[in-house]
């Protein structure tokens, strides 16, 4: 018989307390960023001691990655050796995890914390991690630290939780195009994701700025296309000032591996972003025949949206991107490939002899009817290699490839009409989920690109849609926060931006929307800034709120 978690929700809905991240007056405190579906407060706490164990049901490589997380992460502060073992029963002090197939949620997991065990049970190895997590979050913040800490007790506030997400598909973006960031920190970025259950990390490589990522056939896009010769000082303007220092580098096909199989581990999959038609120029100065004109080109310096494009009439363009996806696709094992698809100016192909023959040819109605064209023969490659395409939602012009994903920034109206012709859709508009945008008053803080997106209004973005049928809203595969990098020129200053916003987007993923509330989040983020303290990440701690006079 098939138990689903709902069912689970609605019993337990009697004891479930508000506010969670409050701290007045209990015995024990539930911060949990996501918050979960269904919380059942207890007292009495499960102390983690030498003589635990970790007993899975069933052992094999999937499964044993919760386990071996939460016994690394108790290990690294106590120095206790946790074993993790297979079996059905064990000595009390134990923590037991097993495969339900009666829950339904894929993702979803019930967790029963008791002073003489913790009971983990979920459908998938990804959901015994997710309950991990949770364990995680309620365990005290000094669990993060990497040493051995002198007297330190590991306790987990006894409870029940039933816990699935909202969505599918609950992401980050993180744009190494005009600023690259270290393996190291990617990986950082990738363990925030994993904490907070969300499970996609879209990896923008290339950009007219920069190509980041090693291409065997050609090595010239990381040779040339992977540095700029200097970089725009603050906002470009009409008289730009460059910094006049050479900037660049690429992520090796080793190191791709690396992080693709570190963020495996964490269950979350990458989806890699190849630029076309637009922000192509990096790659055009590598190779100069892919355009429409003789150039000479070179990388951009600035930010913006550049003329220089994918010459669409030219059989080579097409020849060489499948190539460069067929490494690509070598190297990332997900489902998607993203190929951007956005601020592709038609100023080239108006003038390209080929790209007008190529209209005419194809009996095509113009250009935008040329970049569908484009993108429907990148969707063909792509499918017969068994791989799904998403663009931004500039690729509705000119009509949708017929399996595309689209992902809408420009508010959701994009995202509305694809879902209304059928089309799963990703929502990441730029009034809500644009972590680059400045998140307070701008006077004092480092330059941004502009913008005013504070985590309130991060909070309130709700994606059910009134203008959708319930059939067309099943197309909202989920949400989306992005951080593109113009101005973010260190990891600390990503982080600055990233965090706690990131936060508030996996909240918008995981938590049914009628268990959202502003100030019990805020609560629970106040307790788990302590945490975030111990790991040492660089989050803004300034002003959450809205204060402009215009809510929302």
């Amino acid at each position: 018989m098939k138990v689903s978690i709902l069912i689970v929700i609605v019993l337990s809905s009697f004891f479930t307390g508000c506010r969670t991240g409050s701290t007045s007056g209990k015995e024990n405190v539930y911060a949990i960023i996501p918050a979960p579906v269904s919380l059942r407060e207890m007292r009495g706490n499960f102390t983690f001691t030498i003589k635990s164990n970790i007993i899975l049901s069933a052992v094999n490589d999937e499964n044993k990655l919760a386990a071996d997380f939460l016994a690394a992460l108790i290990k690294n502060p106590t120095g206790f050796i946790i074993p993790v073992v297979q079996g059905k029963k064990g000595v009390s002090g134990s923590v037991f995890m097993s495969i339900d197939k009666a829950l339904t949620s894929a993702e979803g997991y019930t967790l029963k914390v008791t002073s003489r065990r913790i009971e983990i049970k979920a459908r998938t190895a990804a959901g015994l991690f997710y309950a991990v997590q949770t364990i995680r979050q309620l365990l005290p913040p000094a669990v993060e630290k990497d040493s051995i800490v002198n007297n330190l007790t590991l306790k987990v506030p006894c409870c029940e939780i039933a816990d699935e997400p909202r969505f599918g598909y609950r992401g980050m973006h993180l744009d190494v195009g005009r600023h690259m960031f270290p393996v190291e920190y990617v990986k950082r970025y990738i363990d925030m994701i994993a904490l907070h259950k969300m499970n996609t990390f879209h990896w923008h490589l290339t950009e007219d700025q920069g190509w980041r990522i090693e291409i065997k056939k050609y090595p010239r896009l990381t040779e040339v296309g992977a540095f700029r010769k200097e970089t725009v000082v603050g906002h470009p303007g009409k008289n730009p000032v460059y910094d006049g220092n050479p900037y660049g580098g690429f992520y090796s096909q080793d190191e791709v591996r690396q992080i693709v199989a570190y963020a495996k581990s964490k269950f979350v999959t990458i989806i890699p972003e190849i630029e076309m038609p637009g922000h192509s120029l990096a790659a055009l100065a590598a190779y100069p025949e892919l355009a429409c004109t003789k150039g000479p080109f070179e990388v951009g310096k600035k930010w913006g949206v550049v003329e220089d494009v994918y010459c669409a009439g030219k059989e080579e363009t097409f020849k060489f991107l499948e190539d460069v996806l067929t490494e690509v696709i070598d190297l990332f094992p997900g489902e998607y490939i993203h190929i951007g698809g956005d601020e592709c100016p038609k100023t080239r192909w108006e003038k390209c002899p080929l790209c007008q023959k190529r209209i005419k040819d194809e009996g095509l109605k113009d250009e935008k009817e040329l970049q569908s064209y484009f993108i429907k023969r990148i969707e063909k490659f792509l499918v017969s290699k068994g791989k799904r395409l998403i663009g931004w939602d500039e690729i509705l012009e000119g009509g949708l490839a017929p399996e595309a994903t689209v992902m809408s920034w420009r508010g959701v109206a994009g995202g509305i009409e694809a879902a209304k012709q059928g089309h799963d859709v990703i929502m990441s508009p730029n009034k809500y989920a644009y972590l680059d945008y400045y998140q307070c008053e701008p006077e004092g803080q480092p330059l941004a690109i502009g913008g005013y997106l504070p985590l309130e209004n991060v909070y309130s973005f709700d994606p059910q849609f009134a203008e959708l049928s319930t059939e067309e809203q099943k197309h909202i595969l989920g949400v989306q926060g992005n951080v593109w990098s113009e101005y973010l020129n260190t990891p600390q200053y990503m982080e600055y931006m990233a965090y706690p916003r990131m936060f508030a987007i996996s909240e918008i993923g995981w938590t049914p929307a009628y268990k959202k509330d502003f100030e019990d989040f805020l609560a629970r983020l106040k307790v788990q800034s302590l945490r975030y303290d111990k790991i040492g990440i660089n989050y803004f701690k300034g002003e959450y709120r809205n204060t402009r006079a215009e809510r929302k």
